[in-house]
């Protein structure tokens, strides 16, 4: 595998269903950017297992030390949808509290979009960024429309009343019945609430990479 570089335009993957394969393909790994499509066998993983360009087939090999972390660091950071100056600042913030990786993974974990799809109510983490982004979510009562909020222990997250009964959420009920709910969260499908039991732990966080690398990353 060699270090995955992507540019701004490539970025767009939120929006650019092309964009997203590719950046599965550069890491060299699924990231589940197309929820269930991601499963199935016309998923690009499958059919195009290997790096996006005219030589891509051609170009896995060595990689350096840098080009490894370089790597891991892209991985975690495509998967919960962050850009580069999100992912470094809470990087950052996870450092001055302590142990860096296992702190930053507990930050991306209790972020209120990925809580959302870790719930089942979406299919990928950029349609929970869009569910939150429109306002259909209550914690603790209050609306709360910002995808990066960070859940605290003991917060009751449910679904307006009002988007409850909508197609969208129909369906995402019935996914919801089904998902493997990670220890750290409870959901409540007759009364459709969720509930933060604690702050998630190292073995309850899916080990999306080498956590370790990207402390030495960022630690050049």
């Amino acid at each position: 595998m060699v270090a995955v570089h992507v540019n701004h335009e490539e970025y767009n993957y939120m929006t650019n269903n092309d964009a997203q394969c590719r950046i599965c393909r550069s890491c060299g790994k699924k990231l589940m950017l197309k929820g269930e499509r991601c499963n199935t066998p016309k998923c690009a993983m499958v059919t195009r297992n290997y790096i996006p360009g005219i030589h891509g087939a051609k170009r896995r090999g060595k990689q350096s030390q840098y080009g490894m972390q370089l790597s891991e660091k892209q991985r975690v950071k495509f998967s919960y949808g962050l850009r580069e100056k999100q992912f470094k600042l809470l990087f950052e913030k996870a450092k001055k509290q302590g142990n860096a990786g296992e702190i930053l993974l507990q930050m991306l974990e209790t972020r209120l979009d990925n809580v959302i799809f870790r719930l089942g109510l979406a299919v990928s983490r950029a349609q929970a960024r869009q569910m939150v982004g429109h306002s259909n979510f209550l914690i603790n009562g209050q609306t709360v429309n910002i995808p990066s909020y960070q859940v605290q222990t003991g917060d009751i997250i449910t679904i307006k009343n009002n988007k409850a009964k909508n197609k969208l959420f129909k369906e995402a009920m019935e996914r919801a019945k089904k998902a493997e709910l990670p220890g750290w969260l409870n959901w409540n499908l007759t009364d459709l609430e969720a509930k933060v039991l604690h702050q998630p732990g190292k073995d309850e966080v899916d080990q999306l990479a080498n956590i370790q690398a990207i402390v030495e990353f960022y630690s050049r």
